[in-house]
């Protein structure tokens, strides 16, 4: 399944470009939102990771130290096709020497202890250093362009990475709506597929109606970079202020128990019913994404960008504001 062209905040792409020509074009560094204790029954690595899924990287820790997968942590899945630096929590239980720690494509950089487990979403933020190649166009457009995404931010989208090689998600969430009974894993994959969707189609129409990056009665208020979010009854000249300083952004749903299923299409009205059925917890995600520490430079007809996100952001919501991306045949 193709998915629809959601609106851009910022006109349309202005060149077309490649990414992941290779590894080193696409680098990720995970920023932890916690300080470690330096003791405790956990040790934590900060692992390189190339050319590796996170998962994989994960059983084969949990394989080094003799202990369940279950029971290593990480904050986060991370791009396979890429140079990711992320951190694993893992037993202590059989005192593993992480020095003799030899798996292809894994180097470990860094090694501490804390006394829980590292959870998904402990993660502060996520720092991107990305090269794009491709035939760049106007200087002056360019320029233009970044200095909107710095001030303005971008469109909070949920990437297509959410709903799988060729929308493969969006077909499960069809079938879990249906009634199909799915193994967990892919029970998973679905629900957090339709919710993202219907998130992105709120998001689409407040960015085709200008309203996506201002405060509008009944809204919620999104503090920037956290989860905190309250409800604004009436937008006040503190709030607009605030807003128009990307201190706050105002905030959309993600669908769960309750959410109105009026006016969906009636693909989105099953997907709402299967969520209310199975007592999904409703939640709220930002419309508006800060692009913090915005840095970027050319090189010929290579653009290279380095750019802060907070956790559960996609880069890709930043650069097609920019381009018309698509990754480098494998």
């Amino acid at each position: 399944m193709s998915l629809p062209d959601w609106a851009r905040a910022h006109g349309g792409p202005l060149f077309s470009a490649v990414i992941r020509t290779q590894p080193q074009d696409f680098a990720v560094t995970e920023e932890l939102g916690f300080e470690l204790s330096d003791d405790g029954e956990h040790d934590y690595l900060f692992v390189e990771k190339t050319n590796a899924n996170t998962d994989w990287v994960s059983q084969q820790l949990a394989i080094h130290a003799a202990v369940p997968p279950r029971d290593v942590g990480y904050a986060g899945l991370k791009d396979r096709h890429a140079v990711t630096r992320q951190w694993f929590s893992v037993p202590r239980w059989n005192a593993p020497d992480w020095q003799q720690l030899e798996v292809e494509g894994v180097q470990l950089l860094e090694q501490r202890r804390h006394g829980r487990k590292l959870r998904r979403g402990a993660h502060r933020a996520n720092r991107f250093r990305i090269v794009l190649r491709g035939e760049l166009g106007s200087a002056s457009q360019l320029r233009d362009r970044m200095a909107l995404l710095a001030a303005e931010g971008v469109p909070n989208y949920f990437g297509e990475q959410r709903f799988g090689r060729g929308g493969a998600n969006i077909a499960l969430a069809d079938q879990w709506a249906d009634g199909r009974r799915l193994p967990r894993q892919k029970r998973s994959f679905a629900i957090s597929a339709a919710r993202s969707y219907l998130f992105n189609e709120q998001l689409d129409g407040r960015v085709r109606d200008g309203s996506w990056n201002r405060l509008i009665a009944g809204d919620l208020a999104n503090l920037d970079g956290s989860g905190s979010v309250f409800e604004v009854l009436e937008p006040d000249a503190e709030l607009d202020r605030r807003c128009a300083e990307l201190d706050i952004h105002p905030a959309g749903t993600l669908p769960g128990k309750g959410s109105p299923a009026s006016g969906a299409a009636a693909h989105q009205q099953r997907w709402l019913t299967a969520l209310s059925d199975a007592r999904v917890k409703p939640a709220s995600r930002s419309f508006r994404l800060r692009v913090a520490g915005l840095d970027w430079s050319v090189s010929g007809e290579s653009l290279s960008l380095a750019f802060a996100l907070p956790r559960g952001a996609f880069a890709t919501s930043v650069l097609r504001e920019l381009a018309d991306v698509r990754d480098a045949p494998r």
